[in-house]
């Protein structure tokens, strides 16, 4: 004995309207002046121009980080200070002034900080307009961030 099951049967139904159909009547790419556009074709489906190999001048003046030396700070002088006064940072494999990437300061938050690259182990520091209180400073160098110990930023 069958069992005939409306919904099993209107689900095909549905099933069936949903898979695609080439569409019989779609025109082909045409060619442009710049060739030919074709999808998933990278660069020419923007109708862009191809990145035509590298540029070896650009290649050699690339600076050259040094990712396996972890950088560490030693001491920041002085380990107290308001807002807008500078400290110095004291350490060690801070890289190239090209290789180093920034200065936080964790009360800050993500705030853009003005520092001045010194040179591998120093770096020049303004403390942020942040709330009084503990603070911890962060060098982000091409090897990795280092952390100092704590550091109380004064009211001002």
């Amino acid at each position: 004995m069958r069992i005939w099951r409306p919904s099993l049967y209107l689900m095909g139904l549905v099933g069936m309207c949903l898979i695609p159909t080439p569409d019989l009547g779609a025109e082909e790419p045409q060619p442009t002046d710049k060739g030919a556009i074709v999808e998933g074709a990278g660069f020419t489906l923007f109708d862009m121009e191809s990145i035509k190999g590298s540029d070896t001048d650009r290649v050699e003046r690339d600076p050259v980080c040094d990712r396996s030396k972890r950088p560490k700070i030693h001491k920041v002088e002085p380990d107290e200070a308001k807002p807008g006064q500078k400290v110095t940072i004291k350490g060690e494999n801070f890289g190239t002034k090209e290789c180093f990437h920034g200065v936080a300061f964790s009360a800050a938050g993500p705030a853009k900080i003005d520092y001045k690259f010194v040179n591998d182990s120093t770096i020049e520091a303004t403390v942020p307009d942040v709330k009084a209180g503990m603070s911890f400073i962060d060098v982000v160098a091409g090897g990795g961030n280092a952390r100092s110990k704590g550091f109380l930023v004064q009211a001002k």
